[in-house]
């Protein structure tokens, strides 16, 4: 039976698996939303009036679930994590209100007016609602990052009878792996959002290839996505490069290293076994994490050995870097070809179309998956170096636990297929009414 630490880890687990899903598209889509705007103004042509509209539901409907999963998400900081605030509120407490007062309320007073203001206040006032909503998101994912990479590499702040105090709120704020993580993140709600926008448009396209809307749609996502895919492989080595100075146990778990070596091989699978502190089934490439990780070949790699018995455990780590790596690879392969076809001025064939809508939450799948390795890498702690997961949990009986996190579970799962299922109902709505509107039904003769 699983105990209390355990099951409260696995219940915030669901509970931010399900949260981030819907910042990770709104962040992206806000700013995607004020090109649209902006084109509408430039060009005055009705085609990015109705992107924008269309669009602007789905980026509503999406806020609307992000904020009701943050706030459950955030009563577990009193109900099954009360070490954490306990012990670190002076800095996680701040970062929190500042996230609300300078994000959040932006965010929701000016949707109102990007969803129903558009005939009652200028449009430059319209333009200007969009803009500061898409500001507001990025200063959420800015303050909410800003308390995440702290709680990974801990700086500007003091010990006092066992509680943590801020000496510096610059260093807090700047801290060695933020500017890292916030980049990164920011660049994968953009492929999220390019390939949400993508699936859907192809989707759109397959019901009516008349409809010019979605087209368009389309072919923005795929060449903003191919763009934003190198961008975010040069962040990721960045951000490789500064884990592994600040948090190497977390590199020897994501690439299998158990013993210290020089020219350490790339594994592209392996079998990690804890119990023989060993990998079975080893399929590798000589010399490569060691280039990837070091930019030398015979860049030294510190194995988990040096690091037991306080290092992630290994197997989540292993695989979820692979699944975002190949989920990575496959959305620049997907994206290229589709920018390559639009160079070429050719039109996409009808297997890539259904590719493309079979790929719509990719973009989930890869910052999950990236997602799990930065967060279970950090195990055995909460804080890095200053407080233990173990320290912060809850004393509530673990049955407790299990209720919750089953009505947790189920509700997500009903949550997140309504979500699903109502996407591709707005998107159906759109272009059979687009359709009409170009093929109007005949009147019945009499």
């Amino acid at each position: 039976m699983l105990d209390t630490l355990m099951l409260s880890r696995i219940q915030f687990a669901a509970n931010i698996s399900f949260h981030i899903l819907f910042p990770t598209i709104t962040i992206a889509l806000a700013w995607i939303l004020v090109f649209f705007k902006w084109r509408f103004v430039r060009t005055q042509s009705q085609l990015w009036l109705d992107l924008y509209y269309f669009w602007v539901k789905v980026f509503a409907l999406t806020f609307a679930l992000g904020v009701v999963s943050g706030i459950t998400m955030s009563f577990q900081f009193g109900t099954n994590w009360p070490g954490f605030m306990e012990k670190v509120g002076n800095v996680a407490g701040p970062l929190l209100g500042y996230e609300v007062m300078t994000a959040f309320f932006m965010e929701a007073t000016f949707l109102g007016v990007m969803l129903f203001g558009r005939n009652r206040v200028p449009e430059w006032l319209h333009t200007l609602a969009t803009v500061l909503v898409a500001i507001g998101t990025s200063l959420s994912a800015f303050w909410i990052l800003v308390l995440n990479s702290w709680m990974h590499t801990p700086t500007g702040y003091e010990l006092i009878n066992g509680v943590v105090h801020v000496t510096s709120w610059k260093d807090v704020i700047l801290n060695p792996s933020m500017p890292y993580r916030l980049v990164h993140m920011l660049l994968a709600s953009l492929l999220t959002a390019c390939f949400v926008i993508a699936g859907i448009s192809a989707y759109q396209s397959l019901r009516n290839p008349q409809l010019k809307a979605a087209q368009v749609g389309l072919q923005v996502a795929i060449i903003l996505a191919a763009i934003a895919i190198p961008a975010q492989i040069f962040v990721g080595d960045l951000h490789g490069l500064n884990t592994l100075e600040h948090q190497p146990e977390k590199i020897a778990a994501m690439e299998g290293v158990w013993e210290t070596e020089k020219g350490a091989p790339l594994l592209l699978f392996a079998w990690p076994d804890e119990a023989t502190r060993s990998n079975h089934f080893e399929i590798g490439i000589p010399k490569l994490a060691s280039l990837i990780l070091t930019h030398e070949l015979d860049g030294e790699i510190v194995g988990l050995n040096a690091f037991a018995p306080d290092h992630p455990p290994v197997k989540p780590l292993f695989f979820g870097f692979r699944i975002m790596v190949g989920m990575g690879i496959l959305m620049l392969m997907v994206s290229w070809y589709g920018a390559w076809r639009y160079i070429r001025r050719r039109s996409l064939p009808k297997p890539y179309l259904y590719g493309v809508v079979a790929m719509t939450f990719s973009g989930w799948i890869a910052t999950l998956a990236g997602w799990y390795v930065t967060e279970i890498g950090r195990q055995p702690w909460l804080v890095n170096g200053v407080l233990r997961t173990s320290d912060a949990v809850t004393t509530v009986a673990s049955s407790s636990v299990a209720f919750s996190l089953t009505l947790y579970l189920v509700v997500y799962a009903v949550l997140l297929i309504a979500y699903i299922h109502t996407l591709f109902y707005l998107a159906r709505q759109f272009s059979d009414a687009e359709a009409i509107a170009v093929n109007p039904p005949k009147k019945a003769s009499i």
